[in-house]
């Protein structure tokens, strides 16, 4: 099977261009990710806007989802980055984010939103398939709404 590099094909991930059709533009995207990472690590208050995303209910859930969608948001911001500039520096960093995810949904796996789990054989390629998966899996359902 001939697949485009990077498109997904033969692992079920959408390609590129339709996992990130209803993202933000990579501007408004890197300040909202940074936003996060700042409520994450507690440099910035967390406004009250409403519950977070995620099948749980609590406190507990509310930060294992809030940490996921950073996760993921940053993981797919950093995918977006490589695939506009693919140089050495921007290819790793999305390569790390989407292994980060991974490892969160592996110790979270009832949070995973698309058809394959991160442990998937057919996902050996490369965790930015995932990244791709899960994250058209989440604007699907509405996301993000911050």
């Amino acid at each position: 099977m001939n697949a485009t590099p990077n498109s997904g094909e033969g692992i079920g991930a959408p390609p590129p261009h339709e996992a990130y059709e209803n993202a933000p533009d990579l501007r408004r995207e890197l300040h909202q990710v940074l936003a996060l990472g700042a409520e994450r690590d507690g440099r910035q208050a967390r406004p009250v806007t409403g519950p977070l995303v995620g099948p749980l209910v609590g406190p507990l859930a509310d930060a294992r989802a809030a940490e996921r969608a950073w996760l993921l948001r940053r993981a797919a911001l950093m995918d977006r980055m490589a695939l506009d500039a693919p140089a050495p520096g921007p290819v790793a960093a999305a390569a790390e984010t989407a292994e980060q995810l991974v490892l969160h949904d592996r110790r979270h796996p009832d949070l995973v939103a698309g058809p394959h789990h991160p442990d998937a054989i057919t996902l050996a390629p490369g965790h930015r398939h995932y990244v791709r998966q899960e994250y058209a899996a989440w604007t699907a359902a509405g996301r993000p709404r911050n």
